[in-house]
């Protein structure tokens, strides 16, 4: 009788599970990273010098947007201007802090955001935190596009 050779060890890494598990990861990401996202998003108004509120981003946190075209969001849903004092005084109803956020895109009519920051105060909003964004953290996000010095 002859002796069977034995097959060589195979030294190769075997990327089948790995690429698996990074699949299913990638898609946890995808599915879960729209929903950490508070509210509607828009594009802020960009200043120099805006104060942190970290409150704003907490759970409970009364935060109203403005879209571009108009549209009011409370939270993540969309709003009737003439319902928003209504909603906003029962969510400030047994809390102390009567504190509400703004957020507002760039390019929304001004008169809306007038006339949201009215709806907020008939509600009994003491205080109101408008949310900007930092104008230098949007100038290091922008490719550079040349070197150009200040128009004098």
């Amino acid at each position: 009788m002859k002796k069977q050779k034995v097959p060589a060890p195979v030294s190769d890494i075997n990327v089948t599970p790995m690429v698996d598990v990074m699949l299913v990861m990638l898609i946890i990401f995808m599915v879960i990273t729209p929903m950490l996202s508070k509210g509607v998003s828009v594009e802020m108004v960009r200043t120099k010098n805006p104060i942190a509120m970290q409150a704003a981003d907490k759970e409970d946190a009364v935060l109203v947007a403005v879209t571009r075209d108009g549209k009011v969001f409370l939270g993540s849903t969309q709003i009737a201007s003439d319902l928003l004092p209504a909603k906003v005084k029962d969510m400030l109803t047994n809390r102390l802090d009567k504190m509400c956020y703004l957020k507002s895109d760039q390019r929304a009519r001004y008169e809306r955001v007038v006339e949201v920051i009215d709806n907020l105060r008939a509600a009994g909003v003491d205080q109101l935190g408008l949310l900007t964004e930092s104008l230098e953290k949007k100038l290091e996000d922008a490719p550079a596009a040349g070197a150009s010095g200040p128009a004098q």
